[in-house]
């Protein structure tokens, strides 16, 4: 059995055999899926045997988590007063949530290991209908754990990596709901006030994703904003997030990874310039 087969279930979903009639039949089955609601679920698609050893890898390294507990806009940005005060831009909510970071993570991580293959990268390709993808340059964001204790949040936000994928590791007891807008935004296009209406309250484009331990999601989240409700009961969430991009060479901005991941490296400095699409972030 090679590593990849340890990892996921090759046999229901053989994403390494780019030529059997299952894949291709996947492929289509979860492209429909990802062009109509932004977003697909793909049942136990990893073996319980590595959710446990994913589990007892972020247990582990716990003390190694950054706990946010402050507010932010959706983009991560700072208060423009060139904005009205109720503007998306100006408009903060709470977050609170840990994140282990992607360089503490061990060296023997099926969640590391899973991420650098071709195989899903290639097969989250297909899906998404958009060659080529890349895995992220971001050395903080581009495999983390996010973990949410109870009582925590996530507020609405969009992501700064184009895709993401989700593998729920350990399901709360209550809530942690995933709530995404589809296609909120576009490229070149921030759609304000559209924003501003779910922000506000309005919830006639939201859906609702409910993950099962082993699920894999994958989810347009540079265009598509999202939360997570809060954590309800005695456990602790954990969902591992690989990502992906459309330029290898983006990372984070600085004001990004200093508020999620809790510090920013030379490389968010040194590659901090203006992205095509024209969208805030």
């Amino acid at each position: 059995m090679n590593k990849l087969e340890e990892i996921v279930d090759l046999k229901r979903y053989p994403i390494h055999d780019v030529h059997s009639k299952e894949r291709k039949e996947m492929i289509s089955h979860y492209k429909n899926e990802l062009d109509e609601v932004g977003c697909c679920k793909i049942p136990n698609f990893i073996k319980q045997e590595s959710l446990d050893k994913m589990f007892k890898e972020v247990i582990a390294r716990r003390k190694h988590i950054y706990w946010s507990d402050e507010s932010h806009n959706p983009y991560f940005s700072v208060k423009d007063d060139q904005y009205e005060k109720d503007h998306p831009i100006n408009t903060f909510n709470e977050r609170k949530n840990g994140y282990l970071n992607s360089d503490v993570l061990s060296d023997d991580s099926d969640l590391r290991y899973i991420y650098e293959t071709d195989e899903l990268k290639d097969f989250v390709s297909d899906c998404l209908g958009v060659k080529p993808i890349f895995q992220w340059a971001d050395p903080l964001g581009r495999n983390p754990y996010n973990c949410m204790d109870p009582g925590h949040t996530l507020p609405w936000h969009f992501d700064s990596n184009e895709f993401t994928l989700s593998i729920l590791v350990k399901k709360a007891d209550e809530g942690g709901d995933f709530e995404y807008v589809p296609n909120l935004r576009a490229p070149s296009d921030n759609k304000f006030e559209e924003v501003k209406r779910v922000l506000n309250g309005d919830r006639e484009k939201v859906r609702v994703l409910k993950l099962g331990e082993g699920d894999l999601q994958i989810f347009k989240g540079r265009f598509s904003m999202h939360r997570v409700t809060k954590i309800k009961g005695n456990t602790t969430r954990y969902i591992a997030l690989p990502t992906y991009v459309l330029d290898s060479w983006r990372v984070n901005t600085p004001a990004h990874s200093k508020i999620v991941y809790g510090r920013a490296m030379p490389i968010h400095y040194e590659r901090n310039k203006k992205r095509d699409d024209d969208l805030v972030d």
